[in-house]
């Protein structure tokens, strides 16, 4: 049984957010685009508002998934994170992720950390560093390393496409403490971006999310306490050890699936309302097959965001309630990119000029689209995932 209806809980953090989209992002969304690499101060007051929860990709919410879960049903945290970053989004994906406190570093560390670590590093501002020169979406070939050296971990490698690692204070960093072990010594560590030895390279130059900035950043043997790596130092087989680090992706993936129906569904709602300018208003009590070609694929349209957005419900709600959800979190990021690239392209031919230019921000809507699909997995490797899980293959039977 599907019930549509949000729980109290849920639906009072979606009512915020909505408000803080509309009467706060929207206002500067065009600003901050045109500003590439400009802090948006406007966004420092939420911080306190905030109070660094930590529970990254835009808190309001979210912390992995619960392990000790008790009996009954739970809507909790990543339900709220869900509903809070589309209405975001729905406002701006690029200051959504600019928000100060909230970077997808946070995530792994209420993913990944120990009770100890949530709570020596859940107040940081943390950037996710995975991608490297070379190695694009193939997280277990990472050639980044972390040298054991009494207490320490002396780390050294190159990390592009930072989300936030401009201006966020530390970076959790992909390593591999073993290479002889393959993908089963991959750890991940909170390195403190004023560290010696970290560098920061260049801040890119993207076609959408200008809000965010997106950084590439150096590690020359930057020596970081064995604290701070990420769980547990015990290297474990391949399935166990590296399943532990990518279970990381199956917190943050859905957040990223709301983020595409946020900026989806601004495309959706902005075409509606410059189309019933023109007279071309949806009656939804006829049916598909009766209305013209323009009606119905508004309505098939909608049809194919509900769908994934009831997706990424799901997988947020399995999370909530301790339940292992990867292929859940693929499926969802999987649908929610391909129905937000389709949408908002499609929106933008339909209002013809007025989608072109920038007399409105479906263009910027279009650009900023893209990233969604790409990052915290393709549209192709999400593919992958499902295919793995449903078949029971191996990453080695199934490339």
């Amino acid at each position: 049984m599907i019930y549509l209806e949000l729980p109290p809980n849920v639906a009072n953090m979606q009512k915020m957010a909505n408000g803080l989209a509309k009467s706060m992002f929207r206002p500067i969304s065009r600003k901050y685009d045109k500003a590439e690499h400009t802090p948006p101060k406007e966004l420092d007051a939420l911080k306190s508002m905030l109070g660094g929860s930590g529970g990254g990709m835009g808190g309001l919410g979210g912390g992995g998934k619960d392990k000790e879960a008790k009996p009954g049903v739970k809507n909790g945290g990543n339900m709220i994170a869900i509903a809070a970053m589309t209405e975001m989004c729905w406002g701006d994906a690029g200051l959504a992720l600019a928000i100060p406190g909230q970077g997808l570093g946070n995530a792994a560390i209420m993913a990944a950390g120990t009770p100890e670590q949530k709570e020596k590093f859940g107040k940081c501002w943390a950037a996710m560093a995975i991608t490297e020169p070379g190695t694009g979406s193939d997280a277990g070939n990472i050639k980044t390393t972390a040298r054991k050296d009494g207490d320490d971990y002396i780390i050294n490698g190159e990390k592009i496409y930072i989300t936030s690692g401009g201006r966020a204070s530390h970076v959790v960093v992909w390593a591999n403490i073993d290479p002889s072990k393959g993908k089963a010594g991959i750890k991940s560590f909170v390195v403190p971006k004023d560290l010696p030895g970290v560098e920061l390279v260049r801040l890119e130059k993207k076609m959408g999310i200008r809000a965010s900035d997106t950084a590439a950043i150096t590690f020359t043997n930057v020596r970081v306490p064995k604290e701070n790596l990420l769980g547990s130092e015990e290297i474990k087989d391949k399935k166990e050890g590296f399943g532990g680090v990518m279970q990381t992706f199956d917190n943050t993936r859905p957040p990223v699936a709301a983020m595409s129906l946020g900026v989806s569904r601004a495309s959706l709602d902005l075409t509606k309302e410059l189309l019933a300018k023109e007279g071309v208003i949806i009656d939804y009590k006829k049916s598909r097959w009766t209305n013209d070609a323009l009606r119905a694929e508004i309505e098939w349209m909608e049809s194919e965001w509900e769908s994934a957005y009831l997706l990424t419900m799901r997988a947020a709600w399995m999370a909530d309630n301790g339940q292992p959800n990867s292929k859940e979190a693929s499926m969802c990021k999987a649908k929610a990119g391909r129905v937000g690239n389709y949408i908002v392209l499609r929106c933008v031919e339909l209002t013809r000029n007025l989608g072109y230019s920038e007399v409105h921000l479906l263009e910027k809507w279009a650009r900023d689209q893209k990233i969604l699909d790409i990052f915290e997995g393709t549209q192709q490797i999400q593919q992958l995932i499902v295919a793995r899980q449903v078949l029971g293959k191996s990453s080695k039977e199934l490339r």
